[in-house]
């Protein structure tokens, strides 16, 4: 039974997984980096987030803080909710998780330079904080690495292209 229940996990969060990297791809479709999330609970899509920085000028404006900011039940916390991402948290992302309370966070691909699930920094676990994070990388981690790879190939041609013209 409980291969049964895990097999059922692997699956559910390999669907939600690919609802984030739609998001992320209508990020990369307005210039911004593919970075997409999606808020999960009691099995349904509760909100939608996709990183949005270049678009809105924030820095802010993770994608993981897009999905929090979404209007969903009473109040600000998100006990018993799962956040799938396509990278790794940050730090300020991380925060904001443990802050909402989400149970947990289901990541795509690593992230060398600000991860903070598990690479750099271990904040959902940190017994310092007043809630824990579980987090769960590697969901779809080629995929989700290569949706990124893919974008800064393109934005390095153009940039190329474009220091070629003048």
């Amino acid at each position: 039974m409980r291969s049964l229940r895990n097999a059922t996990m692997q699956h559910d969060d390999e669907v939600f997984m690919a609802l984030a990297m739609e998001e992320a791809n209508a990020a990369a479709e307005v210039g911004d980096v593919p970075v997409g999330a999606v808020l999960v609970s009691n099995g349904v899509v509760v909100a939608r987030g996709r990183n949005r920085r270049e678009e809105c000028g924030d820095p802010t404006a993770h994608a993981e803080m897009e999905a929090l900011r979404a209007p969903f039940g009473a109040g600000w916390r998100r006990e018993g909710t799962t956040l799938y991402v396509t990278l790794e948290p940050c730090p300020m992302c991380m925060g904001a998780l443990v802050n909402a309370r989400v149970e947990r966070v289901v990541y795509g691909t690593t992230d060398r330079k600000a991860g903070a699930a598990h690479t750099l920094y271990r904040l959902g676990e940190d017994p310092r904080l007043n809630h824990r994070v579980n987090a769960v990388g590697g969901v779809l981690a080629q995929e989700c690495r290569e949706q990124l790879t893919g974008f800064f190939r393109e934005l390095r041609k153009r940039r190329k292209a474009s220091n070629a013209e003048r």
